[in-house]
């Protein structure tokens, strides 16, 4: 869309207000407002934004390190484009919309760091390879009966779930936060991220959600926005949602599922699908899965990227512990679903959290499967059929147990490099080790219990 044309929508709708902004290393929501005058401008020839939001981690603290922005370099601005394409009505707030931008370096070429314009690097990839991948995203939360407030107060500790009992498919519990539910699907539906399913999990409080498929890029912008539109749309009902990984060890984790699929160029034959094969499966699929599955040990940090989200990967808790994948399997860390239609045929990355960042799941699992083909990796890993957790005589590769290992891999691993970039991969691993540091100089509740008294 042209400038003109979107002012004209905006002074139709009595727009005044203009919220810009992207999403940092770890999928948070940075921008700010503008007012009208601006924002013509700015949609026009680009505007500052300050660099800092890749130089500081997710509580605002400096990475010491100073590489690329910091104190020496006086903190400057990064050009930042807005995608007009993006352009969001806000349903809760008054004659507002919202815009992401993609952020530049000064020479004017994409911002390395950036983990929007990374996707929009492997999409541009895949495109030119003859593919249109399409992506969805499913979510798992909780809701608790806090505020910002109260989280500290308690020391984020003895919180007050929503609802209490596990309730999983429950449709008393949902019937009884109708308002709520309501709230999220009409929203999210005028805010361009539709909900296509949304239902109570097992645990106190908890919900999935699944959002409606689209384009790599557009899909990862929907499952972006969600997070932190949910997030205003609890503050309304009096509760904080989180999207932790791993709240507690006696409850499942929250996973981030991703479900993709390659399309031709014009978006009207799911490449994926193959009626003559058995599965139903392409060859294009097998390579597919086959980089997923030669590439998921080194690109793990991506998608499960922090010190918590490790927590989630274990036994019996619907999250995946070892590299398989199988036919209808949630064992399984790649679901393959192979009907009820040929344009339903997909794969879903069940490795990731509901605490990634979408734009680097999918930038990992769809870099992986372009690897996969491109390379025409054989796909001789047979489907696992039963319990991918303990399997008799079986030994499946097994996914790093820690937010270490796993940066570790990431690093020394030239496929990535080949995709991401030497700049990416490097200021990536820095800061998931900077995470690792700050967890070190933590002192944890289950140390005071384990060791004040009794050592």
């Amino acid at each position: 869309m042209k400038v003109s044309e979107v002012l004209s929508q905006l002074q139709e709708q009595n727009i005044t207000k203009i919220k810009v902004g992207g999403f940092d290393i770890d999928g948070v929501f940075r921008g700010k407002y503008l007012s009208l005058d601006k924002f013509e401008s700015a949609a026009s020839s680009g505007f500052g934004f300050c660099d800092v939001i890749f130089g500081w981690d997710s509580a605002d603290r400096m990475y010491e390190d100073g590489k690329y922005t910091g104190g020496r370099q006086g903190y400057p601005d990064l050009l930042s484009k807005i995608d007009l394409s993006t352009m969001r009505i806000h349903p809760w707030e008054p004659n507002t919309a919202t815009f992401l931008v993609d952020f530049y370096s000064g020479d004017g070429t994409p911002f390395s760091h950036c983990p929007r314009g990374l996707l929009r690097r492997v999409v541009e990839r895949a495109r030119r390879l003859g593919f249109e991948p399409k992506s969805s995203v499913e979510f798992e939360f909780f809701f608790y009966a806090e505020t910002p407030q109260s989280l500290r107060e308690k020391h984020f500790r003895n919180l007050t779930p929503m609802t209490p009992g596990m309730f999983g498919y429950s449709v008393l519990r949902s019937a009884q936060r109708a308002a709520l539910v309501h709230d999220i699907i009409d929203f999210m539906g005028r805010y361009n991220c539709p909900v296509e399913g949304l239902h109570t999990e097992t645990g106190p409080g908890v919900y999935e959600v699944a959002i409606k498929y689209d384009h790599a890029l557009a899909a990862a912008d929907r499952a972006a926005i969600f997070k932190t539109a949910l997030k205003v749309i609890a503050a309304r009902h009096g509760l904080v949602a989180t999207f932790m990984a791993k709240l507690s060890s006696d409850l499942p984790g929250c996973g981030g599922h991703i479900h993709q699929s390659l399309w031709d160029k014009e978006g009207r034959k799911n490449l994926f699908s193959d009626p003559a094969d058995p599965n139903g499966l392409s060859r294009t699929f097998k390579h597919y899965i086959a980089g997923n599955i030669a590439m998921m040990r080194e690109f793990a940090a991506l998608a499960v990227p922090n010190v918590n989200s490790y927590k989630r990967l274990v036994p019996g808790t619907w999250a995946p512990t070892s590299v398989a994948w199988g036919m209808e399997n949630r064992t399984t860390s790649l679901r393959v679903i192979n009907g009820p239609s040929d344009t339903a045929v997909r794969m879903e990355f069940r490795l990731p959290g509901a605490d990634v960042n979408p734009y680097l799941g999918i930038a990992a699992s769809l870099a992986a499967g372009l690897h996969g083909i491109e390379e025409k990796l054989p796909l001789t890993q047979p489907p696992v059929s039963g319990n991918a957790y303990d399997i008799a005589g079986v030994e499946l590769p097994l996914l790093p147990r820690s937010l270490g290992e796993a940066a570790a891999l990431l690093e020394k691993s030239r496929v990535a490099r080949h995709y991401f970039g030497d700049p990416f991969v490097d200021h990536y691993v820095y800061t998931r080790r900077w995470e690792i540091a700050e967890f070190q100089r933590a002192v944890t509740d289950w140390e005071l219990a384990r060791y004040m008294e009794i050592i």
